[in-house]
């Protein structure tokens, strides 16, 4: 059986949202409603955003990656592999041609595009998130299990203390790893996986990961 979108993502805003739409519809919407809604087979998806500290820190982790990427992208001896990237913020992801299904990560790695370009999970290295309060283990697993279903090689977390000072209380990198099926009674529900690969800490020596380029990412970076 397939894993159910959570509850808490199908509530549509209090505005009379119908429960599906199509991208070219949720276009005319009003940009403050539109903003708030992803889509997943046509079906209305409520996004909701996270408190001011929540978007400080998706900023810091893009502005740190992109400064990792462009140290790549400078030559070979970097650990770029001469591969182009771009790092970005709240951009929409795309998994299907006709845009009925889409997430906004936090962050996120893709190769480079033409300005003006959608991205569609194809063009996706990494995705990130910043967990805070409104994600529920079953709205966090959902959306994982959909960019792994999509092929997107990495994924992040961020986790926030925000019971405390709303500084960060780990990062979290998995690997999308493919599942061994031989031998298994049961077919698994996705061809592949996302697995755990790293985690750092506040005190640990920053961020440090070979994929999709090198990246060393020093806490006062992401310090609040």
């Amino acid at each position: 059986m397939e894993d159910s979108m959570p509850t808490d993502a199908v509530e549509g805003p209090e505005h009379a949202i119908p429960e599906r739409l199509t991208w070219d519809e949720l276009q005319r919407l009003p940009d403050e409603v539109a903003g708030g809604i992803e889509l997943w087979d046509g079906r209305v998806v409520r996004a909701r955003r996270g408190p001011f500290e929540h978007q400080q820190f998706s900023v810091r982790m893009r502005n740190a990656l992109e400064t990792c990427a462009r140290r790549a992208m400078s030559g070979p001896a970097t650990g770029g592999n001469g591969q182009c990237w771009q790092v970005g913020v709240e951009t929409n992801v795309f998994f299907a041609p006709d845009k009925s299904s889409f997430l906004t990560p936090d962050f996120l790695v893709r190769h480079c595009l033409e300005r003006g370009s959608d991205t569609f999970a194809a063009d996706v290295a990494l995705v990130g998130e910043v967990l805070s309060g409104s994600d529920t283990p079953k709205r966090r697993n959902w959306k994982m299990d959909r960019y792994a279903e999509a092929g997107i090689p990495w994924y992040w977390e961020v986790e926030l203390d925000s019971a405390k000072t709303w500084d960060i209380t780990w990062v979290r990198a998995y690997e999308l790893a493919p599942i061994q099926a031989d031998g298994l009674k049961v077919k698994p529900l996705r061809p592949a996986v996302y697995v755990p690969v790293g985690e750092w800490e506040p005190g640990d020596a920053g961020v440090v990961f070979p994929e999709p380029f090198k990246i060393h990412i020093s806490w006062e970076e992401l310090a609040f």
